[in-house]
């Protein structure tokens, strides 16, 4: 006789497409009310499909690190798939395995050190374009300028001239990705008329024309030996990239444009949205701003000495203040997996085959762990406080064998950018736009953000 299965408890609706409809309106708050109401774990139907929701620390750390192997990522990375292929993100298993100890040295610290100048580089010619009381779209701009240089580090290329189509190109791909995680979103998949379709496969072709024409040129200077001076970026160590020892030969071309594309689309959207909604917060916050101007006066003056790598760690409030904001804003705002084999937690058993759902915005959230946790408050990231923080109540980045490779990337720009802008420009939002999230694939701003800049003169 078949064992009846005990799920946690959870919301349940006599129609369960009610439940699709709210989480299509506002997933945030669909979640953030489900966690108040049913605690550590909930258990709901999304369609035909088991999801059990986790909002403890020690339950998500069970997951993402003790038992990951008994997990795959879910349907939303193999959808990616689409856009990805078979790259770090959503690759799984041994090959998954392989690919990460080849692609690890390119973001070791020195390595990431190194691309320090580039970044400082691309955000000064930024500031320098700007005009003194203009109002400007900070989303779109944060967009261009970490494109930029994801492009100029990962690449070895200058996106500017074709900066429109490439971003363009991959908002389709996003939206395109986000229907497709709902229910019945396979459907969609199976008519390729639909222009939903369409867009998404001329999208799909504009980038992998551009990915794949500078990869030749990078072989092309390879194989000649002049890709020593101006051309070291992550391309070329991904082209030279192999292990012996391992048996692991060079990537082919497929595998070089899948990894290509997934540092390209997770290498600048997130950051993007972590800069936009750190200056939204700044605006809203003057003396958080302030104290942030007293801190760039402290380490560089009124001068123009250049901000330097090696300033970074004097830039401790700089640091809280992303740290902050990612917290209150995490640029990924849920990650999931699929069981492989039946599984416990919490007490309860998960069926092979069940969604494991863990939400960075909701725990972030948690007063348990955050007290007024609505309040943008930098200064609670002492020492102290991260040390009686559980592991995983803040992963803005996930955690674990399958978290994001690039975090140190990510941390030394969104620092490196906010104190080289923040010293040059003040950026106040305006009173009339409205500012509401957007959870696609990343927590972006629904309507962007309209900013008004004012010259910080020395």
């Amino acid at each position: 006789m078949k064992s009846v299965i005990e799920y946690p408890p959870g919301p349940t609706y006599i129609l369960p497409y009610r439940l699709v409809r709210k989480f299509l309106h506002d997933p945030l708050k669909l979640l953030t009310d489900i966690s108040h109401t049913y605690g550590d774990i909930a258990h709901f139907k999304f369609g035909s499909q088991n999801v059990y929701f986790l909002n403890n620390p020690d339950y998500i750390e069970d997951v993402l690190v003790t038992n990951y192997k008994k997990f795959i990522k879910s349907r939303g990375l193999q959808v990616s798939k689409r856009l990805l292929g078979n790259g770090l993100v959503t690759s799984e298993g041994e090959y998954h395995d392989l690919q990460r100890h080849l692609i690890q040295p390119t973001f070791y610290p020195k390595r990431i050190k190194s691309y320090s100048d580039m970044m400082i580089k691309q955000a000064n010619d930024m500031c320098n374009s700007w005009h003194d009381g203009a109002i400007l779209d900070i989303h779109k701009e944060m967009t261009k300028l970490t494109l930029a240089i994801i492009c100029k580090t990962v690449l070895g290329y200058d996106i500017d001239p074709e900066h429109d189509e490439v971003g363009d190109a991959l908002l389709t791909c996003m939206k395109y990705f986000n229907r497709l995680l709902m229910p019945f979103g396979e459907l969609i998949e199976k008519i390729p008329l639909l222009p939903i379709n369409k867009g998404f496969q001329k999208a799909k072709k504009d980038l992998d024309s551009i990915v794949y024409r500078i990869i030749k040129e990078h072989r092309k200077k390879l194989d000649k030996g002049d890709d020593k001076e101006s051309h070291d970026d992550l391309l070329l160590t991904l082209l030279q990239a192999q292990d012996e020892e391992a048996g692991i030969g060079r990537m082919t071309d497929e595998q070089l444009r899948d990894e290509v594309m997934t540092i390209f689309l997770a290498g600048h959207e997130t950051t993007a949205n972590a800069l936009t909604w750190t200056y939204y917060l700044l605006s809203e916050n003057p003396l958080i701003e302030t104290r942030l101007q007293e801190e760039l006066y402290s380490i560089f003056g009124n001068s123009r000495t250049p901000i330097m790598v090696d300033d970074v760690p004097k830039l401790q409030y700089t640091e809280k203040l992303l740290t902050e904001s990612m917290r209150l804003f995490p640029p990924a705002w849920a990650l999931g997996r699929q069981a492989i084999d039946d599984y416990k937690v919490g007490g309860y058993s998960v069926p092979k085959g069940s969604i494991i759902l863990m939400s960075q915005y909701v725990m972030h959230r948690d007063p348990r762990y955050f007290p007024e946790p609505d309040r943008f408050y930098p200064d609670r990231w002492t020492e102290e406080f991260r040390k009686q923080l559980p592991r995983f109540s803040y992963f803005p980045f996930g955690g674990g064998i399958r978290g994001c490779i690039g975090e140190p990337f990510a941390w030394l720009e969104g620092i490196l950018l906010i104190a080289t802008i923040c010293r040059q420009w003040r950026l106040k939002h305006i009173p009339s736009h409205k500012v509401e999230l957007k959870p696609l694939i990343t927590l972006r701003p629904k309507y962007g953000m309209q900013m008004k800049i004012t010259k910080i003169h020395a």
